[in-house]
């Protein structure tokens, strides 16, 4: 029975079964063909059974072993990688059927390769999530052919495998690599002028490009006959919490992820560069109620406890309580920080709603409002509209963009900053309002 399930024919045993048959239906006209059928389709049974025995003499003649990395980075491009090799003494066509998980809706993923007499080769494919979560792996399924093409043995490898999706560890790491080598600035990261004298004195230094003319120290340039700067340290240990609104306009979808998971990728970043730049960095996730409260803090696993955090939020699609969230702020935060709320306002009326409850965090603290630009509506912006049809819809998209542009006005209004960002450029903005905030001395 085993042996039934692992044997498969090939289109060409089938084409080929097919011509005879056409040959025995002809030889009911043409008498003289009936012989030339009965061999030609012994020699087919002969070759397709020798066919079938050189593929299964072996136990297991060509093998697939899968690499799965500990857990996949959401929204992030994955590496999978499979190490195939072959036992036959002669070449082989492998096809590799992976059983990649049911989110990505792939049904017909499959990998080809030509393998020679005791070759192996590494392939690699990519896998891109865009929900958190276990991903269930099943079996390698690997079908092999002989030269003669006529069968495919059908093989099993590899067990079931459960691999965790974590919000994004891969965008993380990149903007610490580029915070570490000073070079935020090729990915967008502003380069940013301190200002401001709430910084302790640290050592004098050569001048370098970028240098505020103002730190220049005449006398030790005057001593050492080049130009020398005062150097200094910026305050440290200041307290950087994200606020994550999970409510239901958090679950609107751009390019596959919601904005809950695009404010959460966000979140870790900022977290890994807030610690980076020896600030303490702390969550605060809510929706109807607060569900999660990760005190500030630089220890060494303190990014670990956020990523854990992180990765198990999910949504009830409820309206965000900001009374919940002021209550517990006032009583949790007592020491003045910086709050990154990352939220969704679409219309003034409804951020007028929560303005007293923000507007009176302000008073003791840096509060953010981060919200989002909807990327659809700039499309049909920068449309040119020529029916009747599409100047109404682009009069509704202007109506919305400049119902945006009036949450910034009045969240400004009421001593609170507001970043509006599209969810592709929601990292690199949110580092750059971080870092333009402590330049200027306002954390």
């Amino acid at each position: 029975m085993r042996f039934i399930r692992s044997i498969f024919f090939s289109s060409l045993f089938f084409q080929v079964l097919g011509g005879l048959v056409v040959l025995a239906l002809l030889a009911y006209w043409f008498g003289w063909l009936m012989p030339v059928v009965k061999v030609s389709f012994l020699f087919f049974a002969l070759l397709t059974l020798i066919d079938t025995i050189i593929l299964f003499v072996k136990p297991l003649g060509v093998t697939a072993i899968r690499h799965l990395p500990e857990r996949l980075s959401n929204g992030d491009v994955n590496t999978i990688h499979l190490d195939v090799s072959n036992g036959y003494a002669f070449t082989v066509a492998v096809e590799v059927f992976d059983e990649i998980p049911a989110q990505f809706q792939e049904r017909s993923f499959s990998l080809k390769i030509q393998l020679k007499a005791g070759e192996a080769r590494h392939l690699t494919y990519t896998l891109r999530p865009v929900k958190r979560g276990e991903y269930h792996f099943g079996v390698v399924n690997v079908l092999a052919q002989s030269p003669l093409r006529l069968a495919c043995r059908k093989t099993q490898q590899e067990h079931p495998q459960m691999v965790p999706v974590y919000p994004s560890f891969i965008q993380m790491r990149k903007y610490e690599l580029l915070a570490i080598s000073n070079r935020l600035v090729d990915s967008g990261i502003k380069r940013i002028r301190r200002i401001g004298n709430n910084r302790e004195f640290e050592q004098i230094k050569h001048y370098v490009a970028g240098d505020d003319f103002r730190t220049v120290n005449w006398k030790a340039t005057a001593r050492r006959a080049d130009l020398m700067v005062n150097s200094y340290q910026e305050e440290r240990s200041q307290q950087v919490y994200m606020i994550i609104d999970k409510g239901r306009t958090m679950q609107m979808p751009f390019e596959g992820m919601t904005l809950l998971d695009y404010a959460i990728n966000a979140s870790l970043a900022m977290a890994n560069i807030a610690m980076k730049k020896s600030d303490k960095a702390g969550l605060v996730t809510f929706q109807d109620k607060v569900n999660t409260v990760l005190p500030a803090s630089r220890i060494n696993n303190q990014l670990m406890h956020l990523m854990e955090a992180l990765y198990n939020q999910k949504t009830s699609f409820r309206e965000p309580d900001f009374s919940a969230l002021y209550s517990v702020v006032r009583r949790k935060v007592t020491q003045r920080s910086l709050l990154l709320l990352f939220t969704n306002f679409e219309t003034e009326y409804g951020v007028k709603r929560q303005l007293s409850y923000l507007s009176s965090l302000a008073r003791q603290h840096v509060v953010v409002v981060i919200f989002f630009e909807n990327t659809e509506m700039r499309q049909l912006l920068d449309e040119p509209a020529t029916t009747l049809e599409q100047i109404f819809h682009k009069a509704v998209a202007e109506k919305f963009s400049f119902e945006k542009r009036l949450i910034v006005r009045e969240l400004q209004k009421n001593g609170v900053y507001a970043l509006l960002t599209t969810p592709a450029k929601l990292t690199i903005n949110t580092i750059n309002t971080y870092l333009e905030l402590k330049a200027r001395g306002v954390i």
